[in-house]
């Protein structure tokens, strides 16, 4: 089953401008007002929207000058470490000087990525009895059982 969006236009058009940002550096390099003002709108519009993008869009765009970082053409990137442990990836944007600092941590995983923040994966709140409380003392009868039952654990999966 599809997920329906909510506003499939609007991501749409984040995506286009998205795209529109990457050619124009593509084609030019030294046209990054042109792709600054697409990612400008870009942020503009899921800002008045309220939409969230993907984090791998954030990470490539600057939050300081909206800018699309693009390593060797609008920014700089280099790898550290801290106390030989933790490595990171610093890209510092060539326009406005705003670093920003990424884990590479290949066991990390994104919120979003992990299968309990998925709505699919959520599990659905159960009706139980309705509402009538069991005596102290009294076991529950054997129709209302507090573990799930096979048909409720396939319509989960």
């Amino acid at each position: 089953m599809a997920v329906q969006l909510k506003d499939k236009d609007a991501y749409q058009r984040l995506n286009y401008l998205y795209q529109a940002a990457h050619c124009v550096l593509a084609q030019n390099p030294e046209n990054v007002e042109l792709a600054r003002f697409y990612c400008f709108t870009q942020k503009t519009i899921a800002r008045r929207l309220v939409l969230r993008q993907d984090p791998s869009v954030k990470r490539t765009l600057c939050k300081k000058c909206c800018s699309l970082l693009i390593p060797g053409v609008t920014a700089t990137t280099r790898q550290r470490r801290k106390k030989r442990k933790t490595r990171f990836t610093v890209v510092r944007c060539l326009s406005c000087g705003q670093s920003k600092t990424l884990l590479n941590d290949p066991d990390y995983c994104l919120w979003a990525e992990r299968p309990e923040a998925q709505l699919e994966n959520q599990k659905q709140p159960d009706p139980g009895p309705s509402g009538k409380k069991q005596p102290k003392g009294k076991k529950p009868d054997a129709s209302v059982s507090s573990t799930p039952s096979a048909a409720q654990s396939t319509a989960n999966t």
